[in-house]
């Protein structure tokens, strides 16, 4: 079992910058950050595998960066030009599985953090 700890949240305005981290207590060759807002579906932002492919969602491409310290076991999230409709519950996932690319299925892992709220004001 893996444990996944987010930290990094928070309130911030818009046009602002954030940067998540999430702590695993273990490796994994996958990982990605999935956001949820009130009322919506669970979306998957962003992931990296650790032959180093990463994947955007198209609402976040340019504006956040995915990577990962593998030595530390510790994923990143940062968020530049953050806007009001990044508002979310940010959540780290992963998986241990074959393959040099990664997804951003939300089923496609097996490890999740408790998540970390982030919040974006006009």
């Amino acid at each position: 079992q893996v444990q996944l700890v987010e930290s990094g949240g928070g309130s911030v305005q818009a046009g602002g910058s954030l940067r998540l981290s999430c702590a695993a207590s273990a490796y994994t060759s996958k990982m990605a950050w999935f956001r949820q807002a009130p009322g919506k579906e669970r979306e998957g932002v962003a992931c990296i595998s650790s032959r180093g492919y990463a994947n955007y969602a198209d609402s976040v491409k340019g504006r956040f960066t995915i990577s990962a310290d593998y030595a530390k076991n510790t994923l990143y999230l940062q968020m530049n030009n953050l806007r009001p409709e990044d508002s979310a519950m940010y959540y780290c996932a992963a998986v241990n599985a074959g393959g040099g690319y990664c997804s951003r299925v939300e089923t496609d892992y097996n490890y999740w953090g408790q998540g970390t709220q982030v919040t974006v004001s006009s």
